[in-house]
């Protein structure tokens, strides 16, 4: 069994009273490729700020490479890459300016990666040389995704890292993180709206609902035993599965349930009367799982 690289016990985290995490528990084994989905406002940048010990959090604790967060030690702190879902650049730096600043600070510094990337990512002519404050908001979020991977970092946290990228710099973003990064058995958690950019690179997925991490599986094995089952209040109230993760009633008295189920379950339960068994792709299973 591979060692774990991030856990985090029992974290709360409120602001202004408003309670937004509520009792995190995760552990992260080294080499997952993790994605975290959680609907807007679930808490998703927090919690992986509080796990980087970049926001203190209110009670809890989180541990990196087995070091406490909030006291993390340089060589630690240098293998760990952060993409913010909001850059945050020396703006009055040109881009290479600000990279050799923090080349300086991390001793697995890859300039043949650096070159590369500034090379294929729109900063082989005047951009290189533009003071950082003047680029457009995708070429500042390439700009940021460059400074995380510049020293093959052990563990890459991505919290909406191409938001304000188009087509064509998500497909060569996502190209680099598969090729350059998950090949080397590097350990990613990626926050992001995008599904299908999920779907691509993610091994794991874990939703944050509800103030908790309320399930987290590898993604094909998920896909493939996640259904709703729907039916009567009657035809259900038998039913018990092993691994049931949602039990809801409409008004109208039908019940649904959302469950993992083995392939001899679910064509069981499609033989019987009175019910319904649909499987769900991942965009039915962020809907049925955040509600």
């Amino acid at each position: 069994m591979k060692p774990s690289i991030v856990n985090v016990a029992n974290l709360h985290k409120s602001f202004g009273g408003q309670q937004v995490l509520q009792g995190v528990n995760w552990d992260i084994a080294q080499g997952k490729v993790i994605g975290l989905l959680g609907r807007n406002g679930a808490g998703k940048s927090t919690l992986l700020e509080c796990l980087l010990g970049l926001r203190e959090a209110d009670s809890g604790a989180s541990t990196l490479f087995g070091q406490p967060a909030t006291a993390l030690g340089d060589q630690v702190r240098a293998a760990i890459g952060y993409v913010p879902q909001k850059s945050e650049l020396f703006e009055w730096l040109t881009p290479l300016q600000m990279l050799d600043y923090f080349k300086a600070l991390y001793p697995r510094w890859n300039a043949g990666k650096v070159a590369g990337l500034l090379e294929r990512w729109g900063f082989a002519g005047e951009a290189r040389n533009k003071q950082i404050g003047r680029l457009s908001g995708g070429e500042k979020q390439r700009l940021s995704i460059i400074r995380a991977l510049a020293h093959d970092p052990a563990l890459l946290v991505l919290d909406e890292p191409v938001a304000s990228l188009d087509p064509v710099g998500r497909r060569d973003f996502l190209h680099e993180l598969v090729d350059g990064v998950i090949e080397r058995d590097t350990t990613v958690i990626f926050s992001t709206h995008i599904l299908s950019d999920l779907e691509r690179v993610a091994l794991d997925v874990a939703f944050l609902q509800g103030g908790k991490i309320t399930l987290q599986a590898p993604l094909d094995e998920l896909l493939e035993s996640a259904h709703r089952i729907t039916g009567t209040a009657a035809a259900l109230a038998r039913l018990q599965f092993r691994d049931e993760i949602r039990r809801q009633q409409d008004r109208s008295g039908g019940v649904s349930i959302l469950a993992r189920l083995s392939g001899q379950e679910a064509a069981d339960l499609r033989a019987g009367p009175d019910l319904r068994v649909e499987t769900l792709s991942l965009e039915d299973l962020f809907v049925e799982v955040t509600k």
